[in-house]
């Protein structure tokens, strides 16, 4: 574990203490009062955790002294809670490492959720619709909202493509980690012979882009209107509704034809088409840095498998940090978090791993 240093902590608490000052004497113009707040909170928690560890860095030199002075039983007690305070001091050490990591960027951004059915034919647009269903409750429990952006469904149930927006808390710091090709194997109920099929679909979450983050030019872009069609090719609407945006630059194309109205599916496009044009400039900027460095966890690696549900075992295991829950009934129904928590709580020690290195 990296030992933060003495002066780095007073650093930070200095920092903290000057930016509370600022903003109490409220004479600070209205854009430099938005943007020392805005450092304030991100700072504040930051040097909590490094309190904290100065406190008990403190604490534990007054207890060492008094396990070396005075009676046998106050040796003893001091003793006692020198081991506490280690045990203490060492969780807030991390903590406060943890709090000094580089943060992604993207982090406390909505998500652009792309589900995709893979191998397996209808078996596995059937498990593109059980995997949007569990991420749509999964955003319930957090109190996100979710939008379905566009659905292509199968004939025989679920979807051969679905794509939804995912708005709330920290939806892409915690829905990163779902990007991959998650698998499933079960008998399908069009199987006679009781035969255990293995399926997949695709995931890939982007973080949400806003029109601040990608410019595009209106000349880089040509826009069909087209009438929409559902299934068998019967009419959706009677109007030239349907929407197709090339980018003409990168040869990106996105087709929107839920919505009746022209004006809105331009809209959904063009959000979709500015989320994939930012997840290609974030990928190209990693891609970039020197040493960059390939986590096992997060690494956004679409093609390697990730996820296997296994519905006669009842089990759901992570490939990635070979973790084996036997609750699959509660993760479809939503339940991720202990999933999720662990994922994050590897990618944090391998990043941490990374700073002691």
């Amino acid at each position: 574990m990296t030992r933060i240093p003495p002066d780095r902590i007073a650093q930070i608490e200095a920092r903290r203490d000057e930016l509370q000052a600022m903003m109490a004497t409220g004479d600070l113009p209205g854009e430099r009062f938005v943007a020392v707040s805005k450092e304030y909170a991100e700072l504040e928690p930051v040097a909590q955790a490094a309190g904290r560890v100065r406190r008990l860095r403190a604490e534990g030199v007054s207890l060492d002294a008094m396990t070396r002075d005075g009676d046998d039983e106050l040796r003893e007690m001091a003793s006692e809670e020198l081991q506490e305070n280690k045990a203490a001091l060492e969780a807030a050490e991390r903590a406060l490492a943890l709090a000094l990591l580089p943060r992604d960027a993207a982090d406390a951004r909505p998500a652009m959720l792309e589900i995709r059915a893979g191998t397996g034919g209808d078996e596995a647009a059937l498990f593109a619709g059980d995997l949007m269903r569990m991420y749509q409750r999964y955003a319930d429990n957090r109190g996100w909202k979710v939008e379905l952006i566009s659905a292509s469904a199968s004939e025989a149930g679920g979807y051969k493509e679905v794509i939804a927006s995912v708005t709330g808390t920290g939806v892409f710091a915690r829905m990163k980690f779902e990007s991959g090709v998650h698998r499933v194997q079960r008998v399908p109920v069009t199987e006679s012979g009781g035969r255990i099929h293995t399926s997949a679909a695709t995931v890939a979450v982007l973080p949400e882009a806003e029109e601040v983050d990608i410019e595009i030019a209106d000349q880089d872009l040509r826009i069909d209107v087209y009438r929409a069609s559902g299934a068998g090719g019967q009419h959706v609407n009677t109007t030239d509704s349907a929407v197709r945006i090339t980018h003409v630059p990168t040869g990106l194309v996105v087709i929107q034809q839920d919505e009746k109205s022209q004006h809105k599916n331009k809209a959904k496009a063009l959000k979709v088409l500015r989320t994939r044009l930012y997840e290609a400039e974030r990928e190209r900027a990693d891609s970039e840095r020197a040493g960059a460095r390939k986590s096992m966890v997060g690494s956004g690696d679409r093609s390697e498998r990730i996820r296997t549900y296994n519905f006669p075992q009842g089990r759901v295991t992570d490939h990635r940090i070979n973790l084996t829950l036997h609750r699959l009934p509660e993760i479809l129904q939503g339940e991720l978090d202990e999933l999720v928590g662990a994922l994050i709580a590897e990618d944090e020690a391998e990043r941490l791993a990374t700073l002691d290195g």
